[in-house]
């Protein structure tokens, strides 16, 4: 269950995708092929709830205990597991540090090793987590283009990711 990130990189990378449902940066399927403008006003309308949340317990507090540290509350627990989530490839793609004569990028897969262009994994998705659960069948992570292009047809049983 586990993805190599390797080649043409100052440093290859081991990515775990089963860790990932407790990651911020992920992001909801639903979501992730929203255009920038709509999803803006989704950030921002959170974030306004948040910081009435945060207000609100400030206001209502009885006591001056200290904040217990809670990971995650029932319902974001009960939210995870109801949803599927993409990560965004490109901050691995960062911290890797790709060679600068890196052009092409090979995804070897289970059926077939498919080549696409280091821009095009730039702006890729990876999908780790349907309904809740990794992807057991076709896993561990299927890729899919930000643009939505291959949406109905994502390139499935992504095992290594291997920069030219």
């Amino acid at each position: 269950m586990i993805v190599q990130l390797a080649g043409n990189v100052g440093y290859p990378i081991t990515l775990d995708p089963t860790v990932w449902i407790f990651d911020d940066r992920k992001v909801l399927f639903e979501e992730a092929f929203i255009k920038k403008e709509e999803s803006t006003h989704t950030y921002e309308r959170n974030e306004l709830d948040e910081a009435a949340e945060r207000w609100n317990r400030a206001i209502h507090l009885s006591d001056a205990r200290p904040p217990v540290n809670k990971s995650i509350t029932r319902f974001e627990r009960e939210k995870i597991l109801k949803n599927s989530y993409v990560m965004p490839i490109q901050e691995f793609i960062v911290h890797a540090e790709v060679a600068d004569d890196a052009k092409d990028v090979t995804l070897i897969t289970d059926d077939k090793d498919v080549l696409i262009s280091l821009e095009q994994l730039r702006n890729c998705y990876l999908l780790f987590a349907n309904k809740g659960k990794p992807l057991k069948e076709n896993g561990p992570v299927h890729l899919y283009f930000r643009d939505g292009s291959n949406q109905e047809t994502p390139i499935t049983s992504v095992k290594k990711i291997v920069i030219n």
